[in-house]
C-alpha cells in the first residue's frame, strides 16, 4: 500500500454500493430473515412471547435483553421487515463504508436499545402505557442509520419513494417531521411506537455532532494482545526512514478500512498528513527532474 493521498479520503459523496456477502449489512438482513422464518414456523411464538420488548420489561432485570432481541422480530405482515430491510440494504453500505464494519454494528444494536429503552421510559412515566404493551421491529436502528446518512451525505440524491430524487436532507426532513406529526396527532397508545423513530434519530444526531466513538466509549476494554506468547528475543533491524512511514501509513489505512476514519487518534492523523506533505513533495521533485 503506498503513501496516503488526503485527497481520497476526503470524499463528499457516499459511495453507493450493495451490500457485499461479508459486510455486517447483509449478516444483519439475513439474521432478522431467518428469525423472521423461524418466528414464521412456530406460530408468531417469538414475537408475541418472547423476544418483543414491553413497557413491563423495564422493573423486570432478567428480561432486559428483549431492549435487544425485539429488534430482529418483526410483524405477521412482510410489509413490515420488508420496508426495514429494504431501507437497511440501501442505507447500510454506505454508513458501514464511513464508520468501518465494528463500529456500524456497534451503531445498530445500541441505536436498538436506546430506542425502546426511551419507548418503555415514555410509555411508563409519561403516556401511562400498560405494562403489557409491547413492541417489535427494527425501525429504531434502521430510522437512526438513515439520519446518519443524511448528516454525513445532506446532499446525495436520493429516490424519494424510489422515484422523486431529492437531496438526502429533504429525506431526513420530511422522516423526522412525519415522525413527531404522527407522534403528537394520534390519541390512542399506537403513537408510543413513534418514540423508536424519533429516539433513534436524536441518538444519531447525538453520535454525529458531539463525534463519538463507541469503541473508545467502552470501559476497561482487554488488552488482548498482551496475553500472547511473546519470543524471548526480538531482532530489530535499522529501516529507511520512507520505509518506517509507509509501514505506519499502512497500519492506519487498515485501521481506517476496519474501524473507520473516526477511529484515528490525533497523532495517527499528524503521520497522514505527514506523509502526504512528503508525497507531494516527492512528487514535485521528480516533475522538476524530468525538466
Amino acid at each position: 500500500m503506498g503513501i496516503y493521498d488526503r485527497d481520497y479520503y476526503r470524499e463528499e459523496r457516499p459511495r453507493w454500493s450493495f451490500p457485499t456477502p461479508r459486510s455486517v449489512t447483509t449478516t444483519l438482513i439475513l439474521v432478522t430473515a431467518v428469525i423472521y422464518m423461524v418466528d414464521w414456523s412456530l406460530g408468531w411464538k417469538l414475537s408475541t412471547e418472547y423476544l418483543a420488548v414491553s413497557v413491563g420489561t423495564l422493573t423486570r432485570p432478567q428480561l432486559w435483553w428483549q431492549f435487544l432481541t425485539y429488534g430482529f422480530v418483526h410483524f405477521h405482515q412482510p410489509g413490515h421487515i420488508i420496508l426495514n430491510m429494504i431501507t437497511l440494504w440501501f442505507f447500510g453500505p454506505p454508513i458501514e463504508e464511513q464508520y468501518g464494519k465494528k463500529e456500524f454494528l456497534r451503531l445498530y444494536l445500541v441505536f436498538l436499545v436506546v430506542s425502546a429503552l426511551v419507548w418503555a421510559l415514555i410509555g411508563k412515566f409519561i403516556e401511562g402505557a400498560l405494562e403489557g404493551e409491547r413492541v417489535i421491529g427494527a425501525s429504531g436502528a434502521v430510522t437512526g442509520i438513515v439520519i446518519l446518512f443524511v448528516l454525513n451525505f445532506p446532499q446525495a440524491r436520493v429516490a424519494l419513494f424510489f422515484v422523486l430524487p431529492v437531496p438526502a436532507w429533504v429525506l431526513g426532513i420530511l422522516l423526522v417531521a412525519g415522525d413527531v406529526w404522527g407522534a403528537m396527532g394520534r390519541e390512542d397508545l399506537s403513537r408510543i411506537a413513534y418514540t423508536i423513530h424519533l429516539s433513534g434519530a436524536a441518538f444519531a444526531l447525538l453520535y454525529h455532532q458531539l463525534r463519538w466513538n463507541l469503541g473508545r466509549l467502552v470501559p476497561g476494554r482487554i488488552p488482548w494482545r498482551s496475553f500472547r506468547r511473546r519470543p524471548h528475543l526480538r531482532l530489530h533491524l535499522p529501516k529507511d526512514e520512507d520505509e518506517k512511514l509507509n509501514d505506519e501509513v499502512d497500519r492506519i489505512l487498515q485501521k481506517i478500512s476496519l474501524q473507520g476514519e473516526a477511529s484515528l487518534t490525533r497523532r495517527e492523523r499528524r503521520t497522514l498528513q505527514s506523509a502526504s506533505r512528503r508525497f507531494q513533495q516527492k512528487r514535485h521533485a521528480t516533475e522538476d527532474s524530468d525538466r
